[in-house]
């Protein structure tokens, strides 16, 4: 992607994060630019960090500790809202293309799901705010202190907008596309069906799978697991195909060595663009 657009920033979501050891660099929550590279940035973000950023801003310790109960009262709300300052963030910037590398079907399930978490959690705190909102400011004058709940209901007000908008992008095919990746096993086949349901409810467009760490043992092997592997393999490779006639699937071997470092993530691009030919 990097060798086409202008600029390209890659996002990880996910929490076990491995951007820092495949490009062998460390990477934070601020855009990075690879080594090797004038155009590609990485990023790690942590979700759940920008929620507790916020509530620690409040002035006090009381309001600290309201404000905790109101944000973590629903659940996934945490992650939801760190997500919309992710975005918030990444709006700001101008990359030509943003990549999300998320985390597996579960953790990305609930990363699509986020704009309408955030919408529950805001009209939860919105009617919690008209309802509580005087008697906590009287509560908070009696006992001497300033509080500034409504400067925190109003960031989380502000991050419905830029919530709806992103979620706008994510349904539009001219914007944002999903490319699933898997392996050539039944829960992994059974995931990704998972996901592509998941996403057509939510009408993200997807077409593309990659399917993974393929074994193209050659005919005069002698390795009897590599041909058992290879024979599961190329069952539900059938599956797939059967599954999902309309996509793009592209297949990518197994190899020999581990995909780490820029010469050696170059070298494995390319067999995004160019079809794999197993040893005949």
């Amino acid at each position: 992607m990097a060798a086409a657009r202008k600029s390209v920033l890659l996002i990880s979501t996910d929490p076990a994060h491995n951007l820092s050891d495949a490009f062998g660099q460390k990477f934070s929550k601020d855009p990075t630019l690879v080594s090797g590279f004038d155009n590609l940035y990485c990023m790690e973000i942590d979700p759940t960090s920008s929620i507790q950023e916020m509530i620690e801003s409040a002035d006090n310790s009381a309001m600290n500790s309201i404000m905790q109960d109101l944000a973590f009262a629903i659940p996934g709300v945490d992650e939801a809202m760190g997500f919309a300052e992710v975005m918030k963030l990444v709006k700001s910037m101008e990359y030509e293309v943003i990549i999300f590398d998320t985390a597996p079907t579960g953790h990305t399930l609930r990363f699509l799901s986020f704009p309408t978490v955030l919408e529950k959690a805001l009209a939860k705190v919105s009617q919690l705010s008209g309802r509580f909102g005087p008697m906590m400011q009287q509560m908070s004058g009696m006992m001497g202190v300033n509080a500034n709940h409504e400067d925190i209901f109003a960031k989380l007000e502000s991050m419905r907008a830029v919530i709806n908008e992103v979620n706008t992008q994510f349904q539009d095919p001219d914007k944002t596309t999903f490319v699933c990746v898997c392996i050539s096993e039944f829960l992994s086949l059974y995931e990704t069906e998972r996901l592509v349901q998941e996403l057509t409810n939510g009408n993200i467009d997807t077409h593309n799978i990659v399917v993974n760490q393929l074994l193209f043992p050659p005919k005069d092997s002698n390795c009897d697991q590599c041909q058992v592997r290879h024979k599961m393999q190329q069952k539900y490779l059938e599956q797939i195909f059967d599954l999902y006639e309309d996509f793009h699937v592209t297949l990518l071997p197994l190899l020999t060595t581990e995909v780490r470092g820029v010469e050696r993530l170059k070298a494995f691009s390319r067999l995004l663009l160019e079809p794999f030919q197993p040893p005949k």
